[in-house]
């Protein structure tokens, strides 16, 4: 995202925007304060006070629910005097346990040290997964010997696909051949029945890489295997389905892994899921 162009100093009710100039980090960077944004407060997130970086910064907490430990993500938007967003920040808080507050910074690396800030640290989207089905693309395998997670996705006129990545972190040969299993779930968590999962992405559309059908194959250590997740987000008539999460099984049986796709399914309700097939190059090392 390009940075918002730096603003210029005003005088408003008779008061001038703080710059920041007389004040100056270790580094020698002027400290720049980012407005008041203390008491923004957004499902367990809340900004606590901002200021006091090199950058514009906020401090904020995260409480962990009562219904058990959960691995937080949360987008923050630094926004200008006239509501347009200079940054946004994806900030991951590892596991929170349930009422325990735990507090971080987060800063607007995008906007230079020398702008004047004139709006205000807002909360975006948060999402929580519970931290027992986290997934992850590094870090220490699980001890199933198997990694499940999701990429960002692609999108183009309604389009939308995601993949499913599966590495074989463990040391032994691993045998697929299927579909994963994957349950959308609406932001609290609740599974979404009115939902068709349809086998192959080609019963959406053709061209993306998740069509069928499954076959056989042998993931040897360090290697990596991809699905992938196709719909459409047309909407006509009828209530549009949203289902930001996914509940995944990399085959019947499997630990659950809670993935974040944001399915926007408009009024479609129709989900394609393609086999796994093996992907190309080695898993990088963790």
């Amino acid at each position: 995202m390009r940075p918002h162009p730096a603003l210029l100093p005003v005088l408003a009710s008779g008061l001038l925007l703080l710059t920041g100039c007389g004040t100056l980090t270790s580094a020698g960077e002027p400290v720049v304060p980012t407005p008041s944004a203390a008491g923004e407060e957004k499902d367990g997130i809340r900004v606590t006070g901002t200021g006091g970086c090199a950058r514009p910064c906020a401090t904020y907490t995260v409480t962990g629910p009562a219904d058990g430990p959960v691995v937080t993500t949360v987008f923050f938007e630094f926004r200008a005097a006239d509501g347009g967003v200079m940054d946004s920040v994806k900030e991951t808080v590892p596991a929170v346990a349930p009422g325990a507050t735990v507090s971080r910074t987060v800063t607007a690396a995008m906007v230079p040290p020398d702008s004047v800030v004139g709006g205000r640290v807002a909360i975006g989207t948060v999402r929580t997964v519970p931290a027992a089905e986290a997934s992850a693309s590094s870090g220490p395998c699980p001890p199933s010997g198997v990694r499940v997670y999701a990429d960002k996705g692609d999108s183009a006129m309604g389009l939308r696909v995601v993949g499913l990545h599966l590495e074989n972190c463990g040391t032994a040969p691993l045998s697929l051949d299927g579909y994963p299993e994957v349950q959308p779930l609406d932001e609290e968590h609740r599974a979404l029945p009115a939902v068709r999962i349809l086998k192959g992405g080609e019963a959406i559309a053709s061209g993306t890489g998740a069509e069928g059908p499954a076959r056989p194959f042998t993931l040897r250590p360090g290697a990596r295997a991809r699905a992938g997740l196709v719909w459409r987000n047309t909407t006509e008539a009828g209530e549009p389905v949203n289902a930001p999460y996914a509940r995944v099984r990399w085959r019947s049986g499997a630990a659950p892994v809670m993935v974040v796709p944001e399915l926007d399914l408009g009024t479609t309700g129709r989900l394609g899921v393609g086999p796994w097939k093996p992907a190309e190059g080695r898993a990088p090392a963790s």
